[in-house]
């Protein structure tokens, strides 16, 4: 393994801001999107990270911008480091491979999500109402059932805690109608073309979350798109509704965390080595699997 468990880049003033996983800096023209190898797990960053994520992250987002560039615009501009025309020098800053230059676009504050398969709290509020995000649905699904068309469950986003589902009226209280509108079925298109590759690959995207910004009066796409933080991708080969999904996530960090006893309102604990290993290597098998590229920092 050849990065540090967590990245702690220090670009002086440059600095924007540090979200749990990403940190952004300001280069003028420009942002610099730099993806560190921290983890998050029930609202809490983990103390130690899960060396080369970051990296599986950015690789996979520029992977699917490419895949994608003919079905919508996207925020990049360069993830050569030579081409940036930094402010300083990035050699020992452990930038290679995590880094892109993007366009400052103006983000809409919605987290647009795309459901193919029942699970996660979307599976919870169906037990309880019948619904997912107001959506009502058949009758008589179960766990990781695949639903009869992919649907769009918007959320607000959170700056700290979770995202908050809310229906799509409400969205378009917050975006307008227009948006709104263009927004769902962007989001749709773009999930069906990600599904439908995926499943050449063996791999299922059960659901996945996009962020999207305006630049030049044009909806883009922002942020990571299609990676295992975002989405969930389940093996299709183990694929049995009626229960949770073996998944390419950090799914070993969650067991291992209820495990502990940890009652998720103090500092986490320390990661083991072994759940750090093989939540590695869960990433690298997802990028791996959906690229079919060897992932260069193995």
């Amino acid at each position: 393994m050849t990065s540090t468990p967590v990245l702690q880049t220090n670009l002086g003033n440059l600095k924007v801001r540090r979200g749990k996983v990403r940190d952004v800096y300001d280069l003028g023209d420009g942002l610099l999107i730099v993806a560190s190898d921290r983890i998050s797990a029930f609202d809490w960053v983990m103390p130690n990270g899960i060396p080369d994520k970051g990296r599986v992250l950015t690789q996979l987002s520029l992977f699917w911008f490419d895949f994608l560039e003919k079905v919508t615009p996207n925020h990049l501009i360069t993830d050569d480091l030579a081409k940036m025309d930094l402010p300083f020098d990035p050699a020992g800053q452990g930038l290679e491979g995590r880094s892109m230059l993007v366009r400052k676009a103006e983000v809409v504050p919605i987290e647009c999500v795309v459901r193919g398969y029942l699970s996660g709290s979307g599976w919870k509020e169906y037990k309880r109402d019948g619904t997912v995000c107001g959506l009502r649905l058949p009758a008589g699904l179960t766990e990781s059932a695949k639903l009869p068309e992919p649907i769009f469950t918007p959320a607000t986003k959170a700056e700290t805690g979770h995202d908050e589902n809310i229906s799509f009226e409400r969205m378009i209280e917050f975006v307008g109608r227009e948006t709104a509108d263009e927004l769902r079925r962007r989001s749709i298109e773009v999930y069906r073309r990600g599904a439908e590759y995926a499943a050449s690959r063996g791999i299922i995207l059960a659901d996945t979350k996009f962020e999207w910004g305006r630049f030049g009066g044009e909806l883009i796409l922002i942020d990571e798109v299609l990676t295992p933080d975002s989405s969930r991708f389940w093996p299709a080969a183990e694929y049995q509704p009626g229960r949770g999904q073996p998944s390419y996530d950090k799914q070993f960090v969650r067991d291992w965390l209820e495990s502990t006893g940890w009652n998720k309102n103090s500092a986490p604990p320390q990661l083991p080595s072994e759940v750090v290993t093989r939540t590695r290597e869960k990433y690298v098998e997802a990028f791996e699997r959906i690229t079919g590229m060897k992932f260069l920092w193995s």
